[in-house]
């Protein structure tokens, strides 16, 4: 027996539940705000040379007296004067009014810029603009960095201590090195300190995530997992009222920061996850953890219930070895369709992060594409809560990566005096690649085998923080050419959808428990009985001691 024989006396989503469930929700809108700073933090407003005759405190707009024709090479790329380089010219009064053009340009020293929307950022602070302007986009790249390390490290230290105590250590080290990253003296203190803080967005809250589906029903664990993503999406809109009442970097930094200290009363509310509590073997633990929950559930769990919670170890469980990741790789079904689910997670991720972290870049008023960008979630989790169950996981995630594909690749035919158009196409591109990103969480827990899921998830999980990892190096072609971004986007999420109608379908599907029946999961019949003499299938068949042959006779 186990914690899931508890739940039909305790109840799937009683009272316990909810409240415990309300609580580890909101700290995932602390992570969203650390998760999407960066837009405002590195933001990279108008700007142009210091000339030499203005003093370092000069405003944005040039002084009429010298015209950007007769200071400023013409940049035919973006079709505007230039911000990386001046013209090397007798800056006098005589000079211009003699209409002499300079016959060459030098680099910018120093630059004035724009404060209409930020008083400061990052990158206005350390000029990380022209040649140093990768810095960054590398700032961004370097904080999926973090997030990966801290799935990881969380990961394994929360499987291996306990949620609990992981999730706090990680809202300890989230305040400490978030307001580090606020008084930063230079861009590498910063930086560090944001990499830190990435990784402690994964101990949060990932482990608050399986806490809340450790302990409700099956039956209630989309509906749980899709209301904690649609707080996650209220942090997304709440960074851009911070931005607003926060206008210089420093501020905003440790402003976003600080709500972190409001969790760490949760020590005296959040129980460790009885499921864990259970798999270490903490009996007396996991009984007290339930019995709270029955006492406010107001039911009652039977004696038998709890005394079999725990059944003995036996010799072949503990010889039994361990799942291998490459066991994924063995069998060629399963590795086609690992390597698909890798892929639409690198897909789905580096889309996800690319089009949040690029509203700076769409034109506008820039706060509210921001809050567009993170309203539009709502309705795309709404959607997956009403569909998911009804159309399969297959038709969603298909349909939605193809919309997204085709509405970021729509935006390159787009005028460039549509801009309201370009917006238009970008959000209902974002909206649709949330809804993939929602399912593909799900579908990919179905289509890996019960011994080696967890494996399997956190794989392609690893996989998909490196498409965070290149999406801010996306997002920086667009100094390029504006339409770059959205056109790799777009073409990546069109291909992630084409590549999964290869997937089988899970919904309603009998889901594979060992490595041969995850080999045969997906496969047509007539294919599975030419495989059946195969030496793939020959060494799968002893590897997994008969478990085809259990499988046929059933």
């Amino acid at each position: 027996m186990g914690y899931d024989d508890v739940l039909p006396h305790l109840g799937s989503f009683g009272p316990y539940q909810r409240r415990i469930f309300f609580l580890v929700c909101l700290p995932a809108i602390s992570c969203a705000f650390h998760k999407l700073a960066g837009v405002f933090l590195l933001a990279k407003p108008d700007h142009r040379c210091l000339l030499p005759f203005e003093a370092d405190n000069a405003t944005f707009v040039s002084d009429p007296d010298f015209p950007p024709n007769m200071t400023y090479p013409w940049d035919a790329v973006n079709s505007k004067w230039s911000t990386c380089e001046r013209l090397q010219a007798n800056f006098t009064s005589q000079y211009f009014e003699a209409g002499i053009p300079a016959n060459h340009s030098v680099s910018c020293e120093k630059w004035v810029y724009d404060d209409t929307m930020y008083v400061s950022s990052t990158v206005t602070e350390w000029d990380l603009v022209c040649s140093k302007s990768w810095l960054s986009a590398t700032s961004d790249a370097l904080f999926m960095v973090g997030v990966l390390l801290g799935s990881i490290i969380f990961g394994h230290m929360s499987d291996k201590l306990g949620r609990k105590p992981i999730f706090f250590a990680s809202l300890v080290i989230q305040v400490i090195f978030g307001v580090l990253a606020g008084i930063a003296p230079e861009y590498l203190t910063y930086t560090i300190s944001r990499i830190v803080v990435g990784a402690t967005t994964s101990g949060v809250f990932l482990v608050a995530y399986v806490l809340a589906m450790e302990m409700v029903g099956p039956s209630w664990r989309l509906f749980a997992g899709t209301i904690m993503m649609m707080f996650f999406s209220v942090g997304y809109m709440l960074t851009a009222a911070f931005a607003y009442f926060f206008p210089g970097w420093r501020a905003l930094q440790i402003a976003l920061t600080l709500p972190g200290l409001l969790f760490l009363c949760y020590w005296w509310f959040i129980p460790e996850s009885a499921r864990w509590l259970l798999s270490k073997r903490r009996k007396e633990d996991a009984i007290a953890n339930i019995q709270k929950a029955a006492a406010e559930n107001k039911v009652t769990i039977p004696t038998e219930v709890l005394d079999n919670l725990i059944e003995p170890e036996t010799k072949e469980d503990i010889d039994k070895p361990a799942p291998s990741l490459f066991d994924l790789f063995k069998y060629p079904n399963l590795r086609k369709k690992s390597l698909l689910i890798f892929f639409d997670w690198f897909v789905n991720s580096g889309t996800y992060y690319g089009l949040s972290w690029n509203t700076n870049n769409l034109g506008g008023n820039i706060l509210l594409n921001f809050v567009i960008s993170g309203a539009v979630e709502i309705p795309a989790y709404t959607f997956l809560l009403l569909t998911l169950n009804r159309w399969g996981r297959k038709t969603i995630l298909c349909g939605c990566m193809l919309m997204a594909g085709t509405m970021l690749l729509l935006t390159m035919a787009v005028p460039e005096d549509k801009n309201w158009l370009i917006i238009l196409l970008a959000m209902l591109g974002k909206l649709a690649i949330t809804a993939s990103y929602g399912t593909i969480y799900i579908f990919s827990a179905e289509q890996f085998p019960t011994v080696i899921r967890n494996v399997g998830l956190g794989a392609a999980s690893m996989v998909a923080r490196f498409g965070g990892i290149l999406a801010p190096y996306i997002n920086f072609l667009g100094d390029i050419w504006k339409p770059f971004p959205m056109i790799i986007f777009g073409a990546m999420a069109f291909a992630g959808g084409l590549l999964s109608l290869f997937l089988p379908e899970t919904l309603n599907q009998t889901l594979p428990d060992t490595v041969a029946e995850g080999e045969r999961f997906g496969l047509k019949k007539n294919k599975d009985l030419d495989m059946g003499n195969s030496e793939e299938m020959v060494e799968l068949k002893n590897h997994t001691n008969g478990d085809v042959r259990k499988s046929e006779e059933a």
